[in-house]
């Protein structure tokens, strides 16, 4: 019992990597800003997309969500940092990641926005646009809002995957959270770094999952 205590719970060796898994922390919580930031209005453009009346904008975008969203994030995150360089573009480890995973999870946002906007009672675009507004109005003051409150559980469960899905940029030799956990751990040869990494993967993530289980009962009850 000493010795897994001492291989994956040596708290003086989690001091010791701390440091190093701070810099990885931040540079996670960055790349979850990005990411979730560009995801989030990727998403919404590719949905107002599919949604189109016009079919040259209609087909293209939803090929493009059914792409994305079939393909692996790990595979796209590859070809993105390894494939890209053969055809003239070369990323940096932190521009790849964002590009990889902006391409992946806005196609998720995407589905998740379409079917907010669809939820939206087809009466409200026409009666805020018998009251003078423009369609953009109509769709900014009118259908988003409503669309958002619809789908808000399933758009926060995107962004706690969103988190999760980080830790893939450890691949590409990304420093965040997971690789600095993984680097400390080479160099101490002892697993406790790994299990420092996990628990604050479980802080920043656990209040989010109750915060979403919360709303969920919430709407369930109204």
């Amino acid at each position: 019992m000493s010795n897994f205590i001492d291989l994956f719970f040596n708290l003086d060796i989690m001091a010791q990597a701390w440091p190093l898994l701070l810099k990885g922390l931040i540079i996670t919580l960055k790349l979850c800003a990005v990411v979730i930031l560009l995801g989030l209005a990727g998403g919404l453009l590719l949905a107002l997309g599919a949604l189109s009346p016009r079919k040259w904008l209609k087909w293209p975008t939803i090929g493009f969500i059914d792409l994305f969203r079939a393909l692996p994030p790990l595979v796209v995150l590859i070809f993105v940092y390894s494939g890209l360089p053969f055809a003239g573009l070369e990323l940096t480890p932190f521009m790849a990641v964002v590009l990889a995973f902006f391409l992946n999870n806005s196609a998720y946002f995407a589905e998740v926005f379409r079917a907010g906007i669809q939820s939206v009672p087809k009466g409200q675009p026409e009666a805020a646009q018998a009251t003078g507004l423009s369609q953009v109005q109509s769709l900014v003051h009118v259908i988003l809002p409503q669309a958002i409150r619809n789908v808000l559980p399933d758009l926060l469960s995107n962004t706690v995957e969103v988190v999760k899905l980080t830790s893939l940029a450890s691949v590409v030799s990304l420093s965040e959270l997971l690789y600095s956990a993984n680097m400390a751990r080479s160099i101490t040869y002892n697993s406790s770094p790994l299990v420092l990494a996990a628990l604050i993967y479980l802080a920043i993530l656990w209040p989010l999952v109750r915060l979403i289980s919360r709303y969920q009962r919430g709407l369930a009850e109204h």
